[in-house]
């Protein structure tokens, strides 16, 4: 059976004192329950108060995806500012302190801060997250283990989190780097089967490492509860209209991986320490860097290979009716990726607060 790519997309906001334009904790501002009467309980907290998650609902293409993220960002827009807020869709905030920020009092929350302790305090990070429908799980296992090999690119085109704590980290991607302190993250390795990704499971499972799947915070995985593989490398981009790119390419790159696998062809396969290299360039240097070619062994600018992927997917894009988003790809790569505009504002400027500024101006622009 053929899977169905439906879509959903999360994003995983800021909420900032208009003020300071420091990070500000919105619970007192009961922002989730008037997003949950207004926006259908798809609005949810996240760990730590300052950040507030929305996801679409199962779009059957990007045409849907479009309109429901818009739609949600735009109702956020508004909700945080009749609660004295902005929204910022950034990966992390240029100048925040993770220690003064709350954590939300959620007994599942509380439990992860009890387990990791400042691992979890300090996880202050905002992410886009991409799910699509692959409904044969047999399938789903196969196309993970083929989709690792492009979570890098999908990294360096979405990398937007130069800043930590007031301090210019040198990487695009800082926010990877606070992720994975957790256990289980990261770039996964393969499975040769379903059965051998659900003996794992249990054996987690069994030896009390975690509870259920949902705590596997690999970049890609197969969604515990939905029928569908969910790629988690990405930092939230700035616009919704990267967010709809990136989620469009990531879509097709699927289709692309089904197609070959239905005509019993498959993209080569490569370890997860070779993938890994890739990573650490992706988040160091973003679409500015070189990338490893491992079918030729040898590094190639990551705007060129950009240009390549493109190529790869694009015989699915018109099937799929997602041409134009994936052709924005080709904006990003034009305009700089979200790291490279903040760091263009800073070095303009100086100003840390601009950098914010610019960061909430971006959020709302094209809604």
């Amino acid at each position: 059976m053929k899977p169905s790519f439906t879509i959903g997309i999360e994003e995983e906001y800021q909420t900032i004192d208009p003020v300071t334009f420091d990070l500000r904790s919105h619970i007192n501002a009961e922002i989730i329950s008037k997003g949950k009467r207004q926006l259908d309980e798809r609005i949810k907290a996240e760990m730590h108060q300052s950040v507030v998650e929305v996801g679409t609902g199962v779009c059957r293409n990007m045409q849907e995806a479009r309109a429901d993220i818009i739609n949600l960002r735009r109702a956020m827009v508004t909700l945080a500012k009749e609660n004295g807020l902005l929204l910022c869709a950034g990966a992390t905030h240029p100048f925040a302190d993770w220690r003064e920020q709350d954590i939300y009092p959620d007994q599942r929350y509380l439990q992860v801060v009890e387990d990791m302790q400042l691992v979890a305090r300090s996880n202050l990070i905002f992410g886009l997250h991409v799910h699509v429908g692959i409904e044969d799980r047999e399938v789903a296992i196969h196309l993970m283990n083929q989709m690792r090999y492009f979570l890098p690119h999908l990294l360096a085109l979405s990398a937007n989190s130069p800043f930590w704590i007031g301090l210019k980290t040198g990487l695009e991607s800082y926010r990877c780097k606070v992720f994975d302190k957790f256990p289980r993250t990261n770039i996964p390795d393969t499975f040769a089967s379903w059965a051998e990704y659900e003996t794992f499971v249990n054996l987690l499972v069994r030896t009390n490492c975690m509870d259920n799947a949902k705590k596997i915070w690999w970049d890609v995985r197969p969604h515990p509860f939905f029928s569908t593989i969910e790629v988690r490398i990405c930092d939230i981009p700035m616009r919704a209209d990267e967010s709809l790119a990136i989620a469009a390419l990531i879509q097709a790159t699927m289709a692309k991986l089904y197609k070959l696998h239905s005509q019993n062809q498959g993209f080569r396969m490569y370890s997860r320490a070779l993938i890994m290299e890739n990573k650490w360039r992706a988040a160091r240097y973003g679409l500015k860097g070189k990338l490893i070619d491992f079918g030729r062994e040898q590094e190639c600018p990551a705007r060129e290979l950009m240009l390549e992927y493109l190529n790869f997917v694009d015989d699915v894009l018109d099937e799929l009716g997602s041409r134009s988003e994936v052709e924005y790809i080709r904006t990003i790569l034009e305009r700089g990726n979200g790291a490279e505009r903040q760091l263009e504002v800073f070095e303009k400027t100086q100003d840390l607060k601009q950098v914010v500024q610019y960061m909430v101006a971006e959020t709302a622009a094209g809604l």
